[in-house]
């Protein structure tokens, strides 16, 4: 799949891309609104250049990235004939979990113990008070993603077969523009280069332990199958998005919405959950900090991803990812 049309693109005078031609390498590309690209290899003369080189050296390359965007520069090419793939590889992806308000509401009263035979009204009640006393504890949920995992934004998603229930979670994904560690929420925003769209796909079956309940949470299985973060299809610089905290986020599943909720409802916004996952861990440019999915699963509304069903997800400024579900199998 590819974009459909020019206005499906960013905010902003340009964004960075992975691209290459058919059955060529991928490049770093500066790709244009009006729908064309711009190899970078070519302008910064360098033949093995990478995105993530361009995000090493962000400070410096955010100026020149500018003025390529603003000049005739050189030759650029249609993007429609080009593919798109995920915008970068990073090193570490750190994921959020329970970040938006309504969306752990709703997870909270779809998973009733068993035994619990409260109304469901006392049980949102429940999970309203665990909102505001994990939001005064200011304690964000963060745990580690496989790189492995990402996949283009147009690319096919392949449904494991072991995968009993898999959903959606769209989401905002921060990308880190310089190393980070131990950063002040105040001064967060200054290690960010640009924000991008992850799916971060979750097979809910896998979420929680059979063998032993005890042990918690197993997120290697249940998130990290080849192809199970969609990325991209941009990185739109930070400079572009005027407040990361305001953006809709919307995904439709075979043309029907099944999430759309703004970044607003974050219990922590995107400051806060740059600064906590650098209290315990170095980003590094290139890094991905997801920040949670909102309300609208595939478990709120019983029904779960299949062969043949396609994803289309848009977060405010940042364009528009398409992409298609196959039986592992049918691939």
């Amino acid at each position: 799949m590819k974009p459909e049309s020019a206005s499906e693109l960013f905010a902003g005078p340009f964004a960075l891309a992975t691209l290459s031609a058919p059955d060529g390498p991928e490049f770093p590309a500066l790709v244009t609104p009006d729908g064309f690209a711009l190899d970078l290899r070519d302008a910064f003369g360098e033949d093995r250049l990478t995105t993530l080189d361009v995000l090493d050296r962000w400070e410096s390359a955010l100026p020149r990235l500018r003025a390529l965007a603003a000049g005739p520069g050189p030759a650029r090419t249609a993007l429609t004939d080009l593919r798109v793939h995920a915008p970068v590889s990073p090193r570490q992806v750190f994921q959020s979990g329970a970040n938006y308000r309504q969306h752990v509401i709703d997870l909270h009263v779809a998973h009733r113990a068993p035994g619990d035979d409260r109304p469901e009204s006392e049980r949102r009640a429940e999970a309203a008070e665990i909102m505001d006393r994990r939001a005064a504890e200011d304690l964000p949920y963060v745990f580690i993603g496989l790189p492995s995992a990402i996949t283009g934004p147009y690319d096919d998603v392949v449904l494991p077969a072991w995968a009993e229930q898999p959903d959606w979670e769209l989401e905002l994904a921060v990308v880190i523009g310089r190393p980070a560690h131990r950063v002040p929420v105040a001064d967060a925003a200054r290690y960010i280069a640009g924000y991008t769209i992850a799916n971060d796909l979750t097979d809910r079956a896998t979420v929680f332990r059979r063998d032993m309940p005890q042990i918690g949470t197993d997120w290697l299985r249940s998130k990290n199958a080849p192809g199970f973060t969609p990325l991209g299809p941009w990185i739109v610089p930070a400079e572009s998005i005027a407040d990361p905290d305001d953006l809709r986020v919307t995904l439709k599943l075979n043309g029907e919405t099944m999430q759309d909720e703004s970044t607003r409802d974050m219990i922590f916004k995107v400051a806060r959950m740059v600064s906590y996952a650098s209290q315990a861990a170095r980003l590094l440019p290139g890094d991905l900090v997801l920040t949670g999915s909102p309300a609208g699963n595939g478990m709120h509304w019983g029904r779960l991803l299949r062969d043949g069903d396609v994803m289309e997800g848009t977060v405010t400024g940042l364009g528009v990812q398409r992409t298609r579900c196959v039986a592992e199998g049918a691939a």
